[in-house]
């Protein structure tokens, strides 16, 4: 079954979206029945990938389609319970790789919470009525303010680890300590209690930031909302703008959108995304963006480069390296670039550059190997240059090819690469690259809207190796034979251990911690066995663990 990550809210089974002028809730009421597979139900709002995907589309529409919403309040739709958390029987029967997935994918929306408070001002705020454990404390804990009732019986709690021998592996444990700045011998208590943590207790250890009656809890919401809405800078009186459909076509061998192609080569395992660039010149004015909506080319582009990275994530485990090649003029990506950075002020404007800064992300955080081929007629300009500079490997076409009459092969470079679209180190990508050489980005900075040639752009150091028509074929040949012959797991390690050099962070952590220590845990027998806890939970017997600590 391929999975889609594809939906609008006509189609929604588990979210519903209430707008208010500058507030939205956005409630969690989760059909049972509408689990993305067969073999479980979807009991107490837990969830599994179909409720993230819809929860990940309803943050886009919240931000494009909604602009003057200030404060989105996250609810539970049902009663006596917020967040049973990610459901057990779906990580028991799920393959380990959609686990691990899964997880990847839920860990990317959280951020997209946090990163629409942070620099979009739609701040987020969760009204926690009943038990909140597990995934369902770790939603609440990427909003900015969590509130949770006092009525004896509601509480928030992280009991992945007593309960299945698995980590809170969506950013919960790093966002105790790091966002929450819960004392550690407090977090330490906190994740080894199945039953959690309630009223006044919850906020002294700082898991919560509010307990109030029953009686006083609309009230403290309403209180806390206009207190968030005052520190945000969404704009009052614009309308939105519709996220459509994508035009999308797929066959047996990939897909095809209106600006990216998707080729798949299942004997090598390799994957080719390539991107073209815009047919239209940037618009004249923001009036001019606005009438081009969704069809306004960095948004589409964006928005096709994020599904097609997620179709071979989860529909095509088997492809190895993924290759980056784009095609058109890069002059008009600039110009695009420019339009966007000249008007960055503007809200339509802030969004786009942001989702691109999100989609990047995705490139960086996904584990296949990842190389750009900057041909002839090519146009890594600017925001497609930061793909080249995402990638394990850059390989240049060297000066013209016999029988090709295209263009030679350039680089250029914009504002976009310095800064604009940070990784999840806070650094750019030009400047992971360079770590300990800050002159080589103030060298690279000096050649802004140069096409550079293949000769420069290897002597600056922004590209690993370029190759003249001779060379050209055997080398890319050799490389992708190579990394499809290597273990994935070992490729996966490697590779997510050199993109993220330099300082850690919050997103890191959290990353890099699921790609090492869930990753492990989720391939153990105490976790996974056939005695393991994920099999045996529910039924009355006690997981039988391997008592050998590794």
């Amino acid at each position: 079954m391929r999975i889609d990550f594809q939906t609008d809210p006509a189609r929604y089974r588990h979210w519903r979206i209430e707008t208010d002028g500058n507030l939205a809730n956005l409630i969690m009421d989760v059909d049972e029945k509408g689990g993305l597979f067969e073999g479980y139900d979807l009991k107490l709002n837990s969830y599994d990938l179909g409720v993230d995907i819809e929860l990940y589309d309803a943050i886009q529409r919240l931000r494009f389609e909604h602009p003057g919403v200030k404060v989105v309040v996250l609810r539970s739709g049902k009663e006596r319970v917020f967040c049973a958390g990610a459901n057990i029987r779906m990580l028991a029967g799920a393959a380990h790789a959609h686990k691990v997935n899964f997880c990847k994918f839920t860990n990317e929306t959280r951020n997209a919470m946090e990163d629409a408070s942070a620099n979009s001002g739609q701040k987020y705020l969760c009204a926690v009525t009943g038990s909140c454990a597990g995934g369902g404390y770790e939603l609440a804990l990427a909003t900015d303010h969590i509130i949770l009732t006092d009525d004896g019986s509601s509480s928030v709690s992280l009991p992945e680890v007593p309960l299945l021998a698995v980590l809170p592996g969506t950013g919960g444990l790093t966002r105790v300590t790091d966002k929450r700045k819960v004392r550690r011998d407090r977090a330490d208590v906190f994740c080894s209690t199945e039953e959690g943590v309630r009223g006044g207790k919850a906020v002294e250890w700082r898991l919560v930031d509010d307990v109030v009656t029953n009686s006083r809890f609309e009230e403290m919401v309403a209180q806390r909302t206009g207190e968030l809405a005052a520190a945000s800078d969404r704009p009052a009186g614009e309308n939105g703008i519709t996220l459509g459909p994508l035009a999308r076509d797929f066959t047996d061998n990939g897909v095809t959108y209106s600006a990216v192609e998707v080729e798949i080569d299942r004997q090598s395992r390799t994957a080719t995304i390539t991107l073209a660039g815009p047919q239209e010149a940037a618009p004249g004015s923001v009036a001019e963006m606005i009438a081009k909506g969704d069809q306004f080319w960095p948004l589409r582009v964006a928005r096709e480069l994020d599904d097609a990275i997620l179709n071979i994530r989860l529909n095509e485990l088997e492809v190895a390296v993924i290759q980056f090649k784009t095609a058109g003029d890069g002059a008009a990506v600039i110009a695009h670039d420019e339009f966007l950075e000249a008007n960055a002020g503007h809200w339509l404007a802030r969004e786009i550059l942001l989702n691109w800064t999100r989609v990047l992300k995705r490139v960086d955080l996904t584990s296949r190997s990842l190389v750009a081929l900057i041909e002839p007629g090519s146009c890594f300009a600017g925001t497609l240059a930061e793909i080249a500079f995402a990638c394990d490997r850059s390989y240049m076409a060297l000066g013209a090819f016999e029988g090709d009459n295209r263009p030679e092969a350039t680089l250029v470079l914009s504002a976009a690469n310095f800064g604009r679209h940070p990784m999840s180190n806070g650094l750019s990508r030009l400047q992971t690259r360079f770590l300990g050489e800050p002159e080589s980005v103030m060298a690279a900075n000096t050649h802004i809207g140069e096409p550079l040639m293949a000769d420069t752009a290897e002597a600056l150091g922004l590209v690993t190796a370029a190759y003249d028509d001779i060379d050209w074929e055997d080398e890319v040949r050799i490389f992708l034979e190579e990394r499809a012959s290597f273990s994935p797991d070992a490729m996966t390690g490697m590779e997510a251990n050199l993109r993220f050099a330099g300082p850690e962070t919050m997103e890191t952590k959290v990353f890099g911690r699921l790609t090492a220590w869930q990753n492990w845990i989720f391939q153990r027998p105490n976790a996974v066995g056939p005695d393991g806890a994920l099999g045996r939970y529910g039924t009355g017997r006690k997981a039988d663990f391997n008592m050998d600590r590794v």
